[in-house]
């Protein structure tokens, strides 16, 4: 269960068209503030690259596909990340956009997405060991699925989330950043593990569906999760409380003396 460029590339890219002006992009750094886009053609194939470096000094009614760099260096989904890692790395490129087998634009992929891989706490690895212990405690065999699931199904087995993590996910979610939540499935019960956070995030804004990791559980297996909803009486993600005033954990805030 190696990580793949899948997991962690940005699926909603935005990108320029060979007919776009210099003034488009200019218009779409100062909207969205990307340094740079993949360049597609009306049929989705990737023909270029253009960054804000390619529109130094040039007219504003410049064609695209007059400044835009051809040869260009590309991910694929089933690529190992740290592969695309290594590409990065040995040619100096921030990001690499990911096609596929005909040259499509499938995702692009950062290297602030390979950092996230490696602090990631849902991550294949520990979904697997996460199976194994089950496994061995329960003495059973636990199913592990990829699949998109109804937020609204998911039991929550925390009961808070801090704010300052929960704007994190919304930014990550609106980028289309592919981060899975981890949930165990036992009958018709969708216990949420991990990604409490996202999935608060996701009804915010309006997502419906996440990726996620489910692992299938017999339903004769008797989780300490399953105690744990019953006791503090967990419903649904309406149960979940923000904690406004107080950062996450993880984060340490500095203040300096105003004196």
């Amino acid at each position: 269960m190696k990580q793949k460029v899948s997991d962690y590339m940005t699926k909603n890219v935005i990108t320029l068209n060979p007919k776009d002006t210099v003034r488009d992009a200019i218009r779409i750094i100062e909207k969205t503030g990307h340094d740079g886009f993949p360049v597609v053609d009306n049929d989705g194939k990737l023909v270029g690259y253009v960054s804000s470096m390619d529109l130094l000094k040039k007219d504003l009614d410049t064609k695209i596909s007059d400044v835009m760099t051809k040869s260009l260096y590309v991910a694929r989904e089933y690529m190992d990340l740290k592969d695309a890692a290594r590409v990065m790395f040995r040619t100096g490129h921030s990001k690499l956009p990911v096609v596929d087998e005909k040259g499509k634009i499938k995702g692009i992929i950062t290297n602030t997405d390979v950092i996230r891989s490696q602090i990631e706490r849902a991550d294949p690895v520990k979904v697997l060991k996460l199976k194994e212990t089950i496994e061995k405690v329960h003495n059973t065999k636990v199913e592990v699925k990829n699949q998109r699931i109804d937020v609204d199904r998911l039991l929550p087995t925390q009961t808070k989330v801090y704010a300052d993590e929960l704007r994190g996910r919304i930014y990550e979610l609106k980028r289309g950043l592919a981060e899975p939540i981890v949930v165990i499935k036992k009958g018709e019960h969708f216990y949420l593990v991990d990604g409490h956070h996202r999935v608060v995030a996701a009804k915010k804004i309006g997502v419906d569906k996440l990726d996620a990791y489910v692992l299938e559980v017999p339903k004769d297996v008797e989780l300490g999760m399953e105690k744990l909803v019953r006791k503090k009486r967990i419903r649904s993600i309406r149960d979940i409380q923000v904690i406004e005033d107080t950062p996450h954990p993880l984060v340490e805030i500095t203040f300096k003396n105003s004196k």
